[in-house]
Parts: structure tokens; sequence; C-alpha cells
């Protein structure tokens, strides 16, 4: 094999690797960032990291546990927004200057083209603390993410390009209209929508919930009026909604004379009445961030749900809720002063609010949860495994030289560095969850791409040939980025508790456990076939028998392997659905994906033992259980059918595309084979 091939081909099959890494970092990023001009915010001061610290140890009670608030700020923004961050400018003209070149230059006039309007960073925690207690300032952040422009103009107001991201300032002249809108087209059969009407339904849902965050501390900011206190042309008075409550047994009494009388509410009660009802209503659905003190009741209370609780329920002891509020009131009224003292009475809050939660065992895991977060294990693992990839990249090129052995020590270490930097989050996600780390798809990606990486290092170990060691960084690189990706799209917290069917025994968890390990097997031997294949078709290796047949070999134990761990897990599988639905197998889609991994397994295999296929064979037929495996994990969830769907409906496009990928490989090895023989046809003749 001529030295010059095996270059070309070399060359050809790293630009492939850095074209398709590339154009998926690409879709990744330009998907995260907004669209048009930054928007510029005139007086928009950030919150200090000290208030933000103390902020995001506040426990609220979220999707069915008790989170930090950054965690539920992070899933709110995202699923507001689409990101975890935005980006705003300081619109008073504020400038920073590149001082560092301005003494080189020796002349800040020469540098003036450097310097810029100061543009601000704005973390999930920030915008929820503007939407909070800094309303007026929140009502102009670009907070809500718009994927059609027909949307926007369906309500009435202009838009900025296909795609772009709105303020509720922007969106408050159209309220009405798609308010309106989104109850017309409610009546719409779900299946039967279109994009644009469900997109309309989505974005009035999602103002209608941040409304009640900007309005959740109304009650703080504005209070009661007694109506008819203004004597002489003054002002009506007003009275905090904490000193209302202590009332609240002479309002009973009062209304419930007036309805024994038969007689008319009084004007100044019942206007008393409403604005209390008005603002219970906006911080009722919100922050359920008051822990009770019965240890029976596990729902958590929120500001208005303890307004009203006092108002109307006399069975209920006030006291709590009204010292709550109090408190609640002193914290929303000092975010508009100095930012030390708020950050003062915020820690007040906390430590009231801890002291509770700790008294009912319900805080443990509250600052695990907030550290994993803000360390961002899966990003730092992302970043590690691209460096890993660029470096097996260069060790590919560089075969088996010196340098190409130092690089491949790089190589290992990064993969390695970056496979823990996998491994702590999940097991961290395993003590938050207290449960096994698999009980939805997010869970399966994460997992798969750990394995995967385990996977081929222990094949490196094993065959010390390097295609293991090349490809591990690579599919955990692309594997994150699918992370990362789907929890975009998807926009939930995937550490809340899982539905009753699946958090109900052991024969689950090691179903589940031994299911999603046959998958991680199963996709790890399509794209070592598929490097075969690679290596074979652009004639990578030389003529090199021995590494193919230690990429047979290891393809081959793959299968092998794939097909214990579905086996393995489809029983276990039978066997909980036995005890849990009454049914050992009940031709469930995703009970048929496992069946058909199973299936393909074993026709590979008898294949190969009976002599029908060979080594391309068995690689051709490897790369197709990609697919195989691909439509049992991932495909099955978007068929609307069986006791396995879960309504996961976000990455549809996705899987249409590795199909697509996997039909290019499969013709490319096809046709790579064709040459081969009609070459040694050739050379024979």
């Amino acid at each position: 094999m001529s030295n010059s091939s095996s270059r070309v081909g070399r060359w050809i099959a790293a630009a492939l690797a850095v074209s398709v890494l590339v154009a998926i970092s690409i879709n990744l990023v330009i998907d995260t960032l907004p669209k048009g001009e930054v928007r510029k915010i005139d007086g928009y001061v950030p919150w200090s990291s000290q208030t933000l610290d103390v902020a995001s140890m506040l426990p609220v009670q979220d999707g069915g546990r008790i989170k930090p608030l950054s965690s539920y700020a992070g899933f709110t923004m995202l699923g507001l927004h689409g990101a975890r961050s935005m980006t705003v400018e300081d619109g008073s003209g504020k400038r920073i200057t590149i001082k560092s070149l301005a003494w080189l230059l020796g002349d800040k006039a020469r540098i003036d083209w450097l310097c810029t309007t100061e543009q601000i960073t704005i973390t999930p925690l920030a915008w929820l603390m503007d939407s909070l207690f800094r309303p007026q300032l929140a009502i102009h952040l670009p907070t809500f993410r718009v994927d059609n422009s027909a949307v926007i103009e369906g309500i009435g107001l202009k838009a900025r390009g296909k795609r772009d991201r709105y303020s509720y300032q922007e969106i408050e002249a159209g309220r009405e209209k798609l308010i309106e809108l989104a109850k017309s087209y409610e009546a719409i059969e779900k299946a039967k929508r279109d994009p644009v009407q469900t997109q309309t339904i989505d974005l009035a849902y999602n103002v209608r919930s941040y409304e009640s965050l900007l309005s959740y501390f109304d009650f703080a900011r504005y209070g009661v009026v007694l109506r008819g206190t203004g004597k002489d042309g003054a002002a009506d008075q007003h009275a905090d909604m904490s000193a209302v409550m202590l009332t609240a047994p002479q309002i009973r009494e009062q209304v419930a004379k007036t309805k024994t009388q038969g007689l008319p509410m009084e004007a100044h009660l019942q206007e008393l009445l409403e604005q209390v009802v008005d603002a219970a209503n906006f911080g009722k659905f919100s922050l359920f961030i008051l822990p009770p003190l019965e240890p029976k009741v596990s729902t958590w209370a929120s500001a208005g749900a303890a307004i009203m609780s006092t108002i109307s329920d006399q069975k209920i002891d006030p006291q709590l809720a009204i010292s709550d509020i109090k408190m609640l009131e002193t914290t929303a009224r000092s975010a508009g002063g100095d930012e030390s003292e708020f950050r003062s009475e915020l820690s007040k809050l906390r430590d009231r609010l801890v002291k509770r939660a700790e008294a009912r065992n319900e805080y443990q895991h509250v600052a695990m949860e907030a550290g994993y977060y803000k360390k961002n294990w899966f990003l730092s693992a992302m970043i590690y495994y691209i460096c890993g990839t660029v470096t097996a990249l260069a060790m590919w090129l560089l075969g088996k030289s010196r340098i190409g052995s130092l690089v491949a020590w790089v190589t290992l270490g990064t993969t390695a560095t970056g496979l823990v930097y996998c491994i702590i989050p999940i097991v961290e996600r395993c003590v938050i969850m207290q449960r096994p780390p698999v009980g939805n798809l997010y869970d399966t990606i994460i997992f798969i791409a750990t394995t995967v990486v385990l996977f081929s290092l222990v094949i490196e170990w094993m065959t010390r040939r390097r295609f293991a060691l090349g490809i591990a960084p690579i599919l955990g690189a692309l594997l994150i980025i699918l992370a990362r990706r789907f929890e975009l799209g998807d926009a939930k917290d995937h550490m809340d508790p899982l539905v009753a069917v699946l958090n109900s025994n052991y024969w689950l968890t090691i179903h589940v456990l031994t299911i999603t390990l046959g998958y991680a097997a199963g996709l790890l031997s399509a794209f070592l076939a598929f490097i075969y294949l690679l290596m074979r078709g652009l004639q990578l290796d030389r003529g090199d028998k021995e590494i193919r047949r230690s990429l047979t070999r290891a393809v081959y134990g793959m299968l092998c392997l794939t097909l214990f761990l579905a086996l393995v897990g489809t029983v276990l599988g039978g066997i909980w659905a036995n005890d849990s639905w009454g049914r050992f197998w009940g031709w469930d889609p995703k009970e048929n994906g496992a069946l058909l991994i199973v299936l393909w397994m074993l026709a590979i295999l008898h294949a190969r033992l009976g002599g029908y296929i060979r080594e391309w064979g068995l690689h051709l037929a490897s790369v197709f259980s990609g697919a195989v495996v691909a439509f049992s994990w991932w495909h099955v969830n978007f068929l609307g059918v069986g006791l396995h769907n879960y309504g996961f409906t976000a990455g549809k496009g996705t899987i249409w595309l590795f199909y697509l990928i996997i039909l290019a490989i499969l013709v490319f090895g096809v046709v790579a084979r064709a040459i081969e023989q009609s070459g040694k046809s050739t050379a024979n003749d």
C-alpha cells in the first residue's frame, strides 16, 4: 500500500472528523446566542456576587422536590429565554478602556476604536432576582425567545428577523391579542395544530408565568389601600399585608355577619378583600418557599397561599404565616435601597427558611445541588473531550513516531480527565436525586457518554492499538454536546422525581441500568466498525492485518457484550413489568426495540460463526446496529404510544440526521469494499 495513499486518507479522515465536530459545535453555539443587537438597559446595575451567593442557597419546592433557588432560576430562564445567560448593555453610555493597550501605544486617542459600551452577562439567578425585586428593570430584559416571527406578527407587533428574543415590555402591547389567540388555538386538537399555533400557546403560557414572577412581591411593594381614610383631600392610607392579616378574625366576623343578616357587604370591606385576593393571586403560583411546621404536611406554601390561608381559614394558626409575610415584605422593600442592606435582610430570610427546611430533613442536598450547577461539570468534560479529539487527530496523523507517542499520552490524559468530570457529577446527581443514575432520557445520554468512554479506554488497555483511544474523546464530545442540546430543547429539570410507575422497585433499577449499558456497548461497536470501514476505505492501515484483526476482535467482543446486556435487561424488564403491570410482555414499542437489538445481535453473531459474513460483512452489519440501538433508545419516544412513552418530544430532528449518517457510512463501506475487490481482481489479472 503506497504511503502517499495512506497520507491522503489520513488527511481526509482528519478533515471529516474536524468538519463534523465544528458543524455540531457551531450549531450548538448559534442556537443559544441571541439574534439582533444586544439590548441596552438604562441604569442597569449588576447584582454583586455576595448577594447572588446568599440568594442561591434559598430553598424552594419545585417539581416535587426541594432545590436551591439557583436551580429553579436556571430551568425557568432556560424555558423562557432558551439559554442560561443573556447579555445586555448599560445604556448610560458607560465605556470600558483596555488599559494595557493604552499604555503600550502611549496614546489613548489611538485606541478609541477599541473602546465599547459595557456589556453585562446576566446569569439565571441574577435574572430571577431582577424579576422578583427589580421588575421595573426586568421588563426590559430580552426574556422571551420566539423562534417564528409569525407569532409576533400575529399579535400585531413588528418582528425583528425570523427568530429573536423579546422583552416583556415589547410583548405587553400585544398581550391581550396573544391570550385571545392562545385560547382559540387550544380548542384545536393538539396533533392538528401548526407550529405557529403551538408556539403562540407556548408564548402565552410563558408570558403569564413570567407575570407571576414580576408581581410576586406586589403585596410587599404596594400593600393595601385603606379606602376612605384620607381626610381633607389627603391620600388614603396604606397598610402592610401582614398588618391586614392580623385583623383576619375581625374580617371573617364582618363577612359572616353580613351573610347572616343578608345585607350587602360594606364598600370599604369589599374593596379590601378584593385587594387581598388580587395580591394573594399574584404571589400564589410561582415560588413555594415557605416550609410548613407540621411534618405531615408535604407541600410548601407560596406567599399568596400564606396570605389566603390566614384570611380565609380560622382553623390555621396565623402567627407563622404573618411573620413570614412580614419578613418577605421587609426583604422586598429593602431591594430598592442599598444592596448591602438588602443582602442583610435576604440573609435573615434565608436563615429562617433553611432552619425550617433542615428541621424537616429537606435541606441536606441543596448545597450540593447549588455547587453542582455552579461547577458545570459536563461543560468542563466537553472541553477536555474536544481537546482530546484534537490531539487524537494529531495522534493519527503522526502515527507511531516519538511525537505521536507523546501526543497519544496527552490524548489519554485529556480523555481520562473528561471521564472523571463525567463520573463526579453523575455520582452527585445520584446523591441529590436519591435514586440510580438513569431515570429519564437526559440521564441516559450522560450515562452512555460516560460508559462509552470507559469501555473505549478498557479496549485500549487490552489492545494498545490506539484506535479505541482515538475514538473515545470524539464519542464523549459528541454525546455531551447532544446532552446539552437536549437539555436546551427540553428545558426541564431532569433531577425532579420520577413518575410513580418508574420509581417503583429494584427490578426496574437494574433493568434500566442494564439496558442502558447495552445501548452504550451497541453504539460503541457501531463506531468501532465505522473506524474499520474508514481505515480500509481510505487505506489508513497501510495493509496492517494485525490492526484489522484487533479492530474486528474489539467489535466482535462489543457485539457479544451488547447481546448479553440487552438480553438480560429485557428479561429483567419483563420481570418488572409482570410485577408492576401484571404482564411479562405486551409488545410495547420500547419492548420491541429491546427485542430488536437482541435479534439483530444474534443474527450478526450467527452469520459470523456460520461463515456467511467475514470482516467486511461483520463491520457493515455492526454499523447498522447503531441505527437499531438508536431506534430502541431514542426513536420510540416519538411514537406517542405504549407504557414506556413519558412525553418526551424534544430532539426529533437529531435521530433522522443520525440515520442519514449511518446510511452514508454503509454506502461508503459498500463502495470501498467494491473498489478493494476490483483492485485485487486487476492485480491478479
